[in-house]
């Protein structure tokens, strides 16, 4: 393990799994940004809380204006970041949206939006973000993902399925396509914890009303609540959502070069570990067969 400083951005930090995180890298000694949108709005009274945690704990957490659905915020937030340190060691995507119902009375528009704030989002903090990891020749890029991108998965949350399967995609890609410039990968992968976050108390609805309805009633009546209560009843009572923190904060204080491709953190255990782990040989003995293998960790620069 190390216990290094490390200037950290969490992005998407003003609750969930993003806030616990900030909060518990924070605890180990680094240099922390719980990035939100809204500092000065909406989130004003959380800024404050933030603040309150982190004097009355002695640690160094600290909150930057970054809508991850604005390039102009984002870029602002992150070159504040760095201007403030010299420099940037962790981006953790942590940014997301949930939206539950039929998929047939979700918009175009409204998936577009889905993937906009779970998969573009890391795009434009990765634009921002890595010219910096990359002059340093050092870093560590955290995705939080899903187990829902290969675990089982129950009906009417198709447009966040679909959305973070990309972004787990995109990850993946990213990960070696960094490993030479120094960059490290490490995708945390949860499972449905339907207690210690917003995700399902703010999920968003289907825009098309009348379509929904459709589904309310005929062969899909009582669908939508078989859902929601069958994956409350595979979460064992003492899941807890601090642990998906937990983790994050070991894998950043794990030494460089020997943190874990993948971290699942799944109470309900829904299969998504055996399908990652097959996927992930496969995709390793791809790149040992093309003559790319050291791209599958990252190299010491310097």
């Amino acid at each position: 393990m190390t216990t290094q400083n490390q200037v950290i951005v969490v992005t998407g930090a003003s609750s969930g799994f993003g806030l616990l995180s900030a909060q518990a890298l924070a605890r180990q000694g680094h240099t922390v940004y719980a990035s939100m949108r809204e500092t000065e709005g909406r989130n004003a009274p959380r800024v404050a809380e933030i603040a309150a945690y982190a004097k009355d704990n002695g640690v160094d957490l600290r909150t930057v204006e970054l809508d991850v659905a604005s390039d102009a915020s984002v870029e602002a937030g992150i070159a504040r970041i760095i201007a403030d340190n010299g420099r940037l060691d962790v981006i953790v995507h942590n940014a997301g949206h949930m939206s539950f119902g039929p998929a047939e009375a979700f918009t175009p528009e409204q998936f577009a939006q889905l993937y906009d704030v779970n998969v573009l989002s890391t795009q434009r903090v990765n634009r921002a973000a890595l010219p910096q990891l990359r002059k340093q020749g050092k870093g560590l890029v955290v995705w939080v993902s899903s187990s829902s991108t290969r675990g089982g998965t129950p009906p009417y949350l198709s447009p966040y399925f679909a959305a973070k399967a990309a972004m787990d995609s995109l990850a993946v890609s990213y990960s070696t396509e960094l490993a030479r410039w120094g960059i490290e990968t490490s995708i945390i992968v949860p499972g449905a914890f339907t207690q210690g976050t917003n995700h399902f108390a703010h999920s968003g609805k289907p825009a098309d009303a009348a379509r929904a309805a459709e589904y309310d009633d005929g062969p899909y009546k009582g669908v939508a609540k078989m859902a929601l209560d069958g994956l409350a009843a595979l979460e064992p009572a003492d899941a807890d959502a601090g642990e998906v923190a937990r983790a994050i904060a070991k894998v950043v204080d794990t030494e460089f070069g020997k943190r874990p491709f993948r971290v699942h953190i799944d109470p309900s255990q829904d299969g998504a570990e055996v399908v990652n782990g097959v996927a992930d040989r496969v995709r390793a003995e791809m790149y040992r067969r093309i003559g790319l293998e050291d791209l599958l960790k990252p190299a010491t620069i310097g």
